[in-house]
């Protein structure tokens, strides 16, 4: 492992087909059709932006030696916390034309957040609103090397210090990346009640586009469009440098209400999209939406969270099309099983491996179990055909040696997840070791929230928990054990009141607890583990 506790990784087999790296994302689009557009946000004739291939690789090019002049490095930490704006992408692929590291900040975080993983990474510049800005600083950036190099965003117009910056005309420096080192870091799980960044190489981040290609051939004209948060890594590889690898358009969609998405997939032609649970739901439940909309989508992938298959069937009922879904983590990165409609499919099926991938199940010995039996769900990398040897995971957990070389274990992911292989070779996922609780599509960590909820003076133990929900897949349940003293002997809703204010000041919105309740006491095993499974019911 290197100084930061990751993989210092021997080449694997090179890709079947090109780019060898994401800095090189945009070169055979710029050769091949550079008058084609490559990314659009909004309507360019009301203040939106559309840029060709040829328009925005010149963009990337003038943003990488804007950074250079910075005095970004390869192996320097970028961060950025934009909504979805064609700067975000610019400043991304800069990045991985410089060598350097990638880190994206949802926008939702609040300032103690951001600073926390400002901190973690080692940020060496960021990227954001005026708004964000003036959010952290004092404590939270004043003396944090990210203050040195800030530069800001309007998302109203695009302007700002970025686009002063790409504006300038730096020249942008020739750098020979390696795909092999640090490219991007997604935060993601932490047992401690802090997220841990997994980091990945460029070399990861193409497979998913440039395996799609044979999965999923483009259709003529195809629009990607992207509605779900680009701060979130796996969401940049779905979307943009997935159409980019490609060499299709990709379509930033602004809005995510049933209505606006709708007219912004029927304005914009989008042929492709990834939603979660959420919008899908409310896409099939509002009146105001109708089959004729979503006309031009050919694939509709549902995604981060659980998909229940009623809803799969209202969407095929409305809109004429099948939502397929699949099985995905950061750490992978993105999906690696999904739905095949030619192959057999059950109700709580996750899909099949994806090309490059193989799924091991595994007992408690880390020792393969056979189809039908349930176990811990691992990845490794196909051993024949095209593809053989080429899949690999992330490279580690940023500063954590122990955590990476546990999840690495014996040359394969270790998802932390159970399920089990059925005898057509579809996953079907039985539970999360890790509890994680996937709130529409947002990871939420119990151990995260219940560390927040323990800092509250009347509030002596939590159990933070997900619940199925219809619409968000999920949402965040927390039980109470009250200090003994005035709080125990008070109104419940008084301290539940109390403890939810004091989240929403220190956790972001989709992190608060959705539903909590003050117990006596709560279910334990004999070893004084809470039995969260118990608990459940008593929010029924």
């Amino acid at each position: 492992m290197d100084a930061h506790g990751l993989v210092v990784r021997d080449h694997p087999a090179p890709l079947p087909e090109g780019p060898a790296t994401t800095a090189e994302a945009l070169t055979a689009g710029v050769r091949d059709h550079p008058d084609r557009e490559a990314l659009v946000h909004g309507d360019p004739l009301d203040g939106g932006e559309a840029l060709t291939y040829a328009e925005l690789d010149a963009r990337v090019t003038a943003a990488a030696g804007g950074l250079t002049a910075l005095g970004i490095r390869p192996g320097d930490r970028v961060a950025c916390s934009l909504p979805n704006r064609v700067a975000l992408v610019e400043a991304f692929l800069a990045t991985q034309r410089l060598g350097a590291v990638w880190l994206g900040i949802n926008t939702n975080l609040t300032a103690d957040e951001v600073a926390w993983t400002l901190d973690d990474s080692e940020v060496n510049l960021l990227v954001t609103t005026d708004d964000r800005a003036d959010s952290l600083r004092g404590p939270a950036l004043d003396r944090r090397a990210a203050a040195r190099h800030l530069l800001v965003v309007d998302p109203t117009n695009g302007s700002g210090s970025w686009a002063d910056l790409v504006d300038a005309g730096h020249p942008a420096p020739t750098t020979d990346v390696d795909p092999q080192a640090p490219a991007a870091i997604a935060y993601t799980s932490g047992t401690t009640g802090r997220p841990k960044g997994a980091v990945h190489s460029q070399h990861n981040l193409l497979w998913p586009g440039i395996s799609s290609r044979r999965s999923y051939p483009s259709v003529p004209g195809e629009r990607h469009g992207t509605a779900l948060a680009l701060t979130i890594l796996n969401m940049l590889v779905l979307g943009p440098l997935w159409a980019y690898l490609r060499g299709t358009t990709a379509v930033l969609v602004e809005r995510t209400d049933a209505v606006g998405f709708a007219a912004e997939v029927r304005t914009q032609r989008i042929n492709r999209v990834t939603l979660v649970p959420t919008i899908a739901h409310d896409l099939v439940a509002h009146p105001d939406v109708h089959r004729d909309d979503l006309t031009t989508l050919t694939q509709t992938i549902i995604g981060a969270g659980h998909s229940p298959s009623v809803l799969r069937d209202a969407w095929e009922a409305k809109f004429g099309t099948r939502a397929i879904v699949g099985y995905g983590l950061t750490e992978a990165p993105t999906g690696v099983t999904r739905e095949h409609v030619s192959r057999p499919m059950r109700p709580d099926g996750a899909g099949y491996p994806l090309e490059p991938v193989r799924v091991v199940i595994v007992d408690d010995e880390d020792q393969p179990l056979p189809d039908g039996d349930t176990g811990e769900i691992c990845l490794a990398p196909v051993t024949h055909g095209p593809w053989a040897g080429v899949w690999t995971p992330m490279l580690g957990y940023l500063g954590r040696p122990d955590a990476t070389a546990e999840a690495l274990r014996g040359g394969v992911l270790h998802t932390g997840d159970l399920g089990f292989l059925d005898e057509h070779g579809q996953l079907v996922i039985r539970g999360r070791r890790t509890e994680m609780i996937l709130r529409g599509g947002a990871n939420v960590y119990p151990a995260e929230v219940e560390r927040v909820v323990l800092d509250h003076p009347g509030v002596r133990e939590v159990a933070v928990l997900g619940l199925v929900d219809d619409r968000l897949g999920e949402v965040v349940a927390a039980g109470l054990v009250a200090e003994p003293g005035p709080w125990a002997d008070g109104d419940p809703d008084l301290l539940v009141n109390d403890v939810r204010s004091f989240c929403q000041e220190r956790l972001a919105c989709y992190k608060v607890p959705d539903q909590m309740l003050v117990l006596d006491r709560f279910p334990r095993n004999t070893m004084g583990k809470v039995i969260k499974g118990d608990l459940a019911p008593a929010f029924e």
